[in-house]
């Protein structure tokens, strides 16, 4: 059974008022301190960022307590000198986000400008395990234009600067800027995938082959695919949804490419476009089907993903556990949908972040 590990982004706000903090480094300090943590927190490109990273995991409920089990120990830590995390795609409100100490993040505010300047946006990114790069690059080529549904499930960004940008998953289109971001052509071979990263590199617009930020990717550091297109989940249950989803969707692929199955030559700038109805809509409108990219519900897309990687969900055995969810995430709605209620409840951004902190350590 392939394996699963997740790294999530969280934000490091004040509890009180909601305003990011930028206090990673103190954070990761006195996680450091702590045995239990060894390895799970690490910095990122902003100080207002704290990411863990999950063990890989076989089985989905192990993985969801990690998960949770993740948020609480970041949620203690921060507690411990005065912020707090919240599991937000976007700040909702203003924010001007400093960039960590180091070359590398340095080199990259230098190259990218404002784009660095003002991106302060937070993702999900799912780890599943391949047998070789053959297969990786097999699976790349076939889970591309199902990723928005990914997309649209996971939608937690809907508010920037303080303003509703009446889409559903703004940090999608915010990661856009960077010049390596989106959905990629067909390889067809492990050989044409790393021939097109070296060619990347060799450009010289990035600094290495850590900022090759396709959709999918496969793993610089573990034998995955990694998958990048999630916003970091409101909830610990939708992030394992996404991890669960992702896995199926892999294991589907595999087998496609084991049976001879082309995979869907769909352009990059249909895929470009079925992202952005993903990133707009969310759940709350229509999406493009992933076969014939036309619009359809989003209710009707959901159950085409859950029909095509419905058999490798079930020799899991979580395919009812997946249905269940993704029947909740329709019903009740998604990230983005809570936090607007809440604000229509409420009233003001402040309360959006705080009523935020409390589902992500629920």
């Amino acid at each position: 059974m392939r394996t699963v590990g997740v790294e999530e982004e969280l934000l490091l706000v004040d509890p009180e008022t909601g305003e990011p903090k930028a206090l990673s480094a103190a954070v990761l300090a006195r996680a450091a301190r702590d045995d239990t943590c060894e390895g799970v927190f690490e910095k990122e490109l902003y100080n207002q960022m704290l990411e863990f990273n999950t063990h890989p995991q076989a089985d989905m409920a192990d993985l969801n307590e990690e998960i949770v089990r993740c948020r609480r120990e970041a949620a203690r830590h921060a507690g411990e000198i005065g912020c707090t995390v919240a599991a937000l795609a976007t700040s909702p409100l203003p924010v001007s986000p400093t960039v960590t100490r180091g070359s590398r993040y340095q080199w990259m505010e230098e190259q990218y400008g404002i784009a660095v300047q003002q991106q302060l946006v937070l993702g999900c990114h799912v780890h599943v395990s391949v047998d070789s790069d053959e297969e990786g690059v097999a699976v790349l080529d076939r889970i591309r234009p199902w990723l928005p549904v990914i997309s649209a499930l996971s939608a937690n960004s809907p508010f920037w600067q303080g303003r509703d940008t009446r889409y559903n998953s703004y940090r999608s289109r915010v990661w856009q800027r960077w010049p390596s971001a989106g959905p990629t052509e067909v390889f067809g071979s492990a050989e044409r995938y790393h021939g097109r990263v070296a060619d990347m590199v060799a450009s010289g617009v990035i600094l290495d082959k850590g900022m090759i930020y396709f959709d999918a990717r496969l793993s610089q550091q573990y034998p995955t695919v990694e998958v990048r297109v999630a916003d970091v989940c409101l909830h610990a249950g939708t992030a394992a949804l996404v991890a669960t989803l992702t896995r199926g969707l892999v294991e589907t692929a595999a087998r496609e490419g084991w049976d001879g199955h082309p995979p869907l030559d769909h352009s990059v700038s249909l895929l470009r476009l079925a992202a952005w109805q993903a990133a707009r809509s969310g759940l709350t409108d229509e999406l493009l089907h992933p076969v014939t990219m036309r619009r359809q519900s989003a209710e009707s897309v959901v159950r085409a993903l859950l029909e095509h990687i419905g058999g490798a969900l079930a020799d899991t055995g979580d395919l009812e556990r997946a249905r269940e969810t993704c029947v909740r995430l329709l019903k009740g709605g998604t990230g983005a949908q809570v936090q607007r209620e809440l604000l229509a409840r409420n009233g003001n951004l402040r309360e959006v972040v705080t009523g935020c902190v409390r589902h992500t350590q629920a």
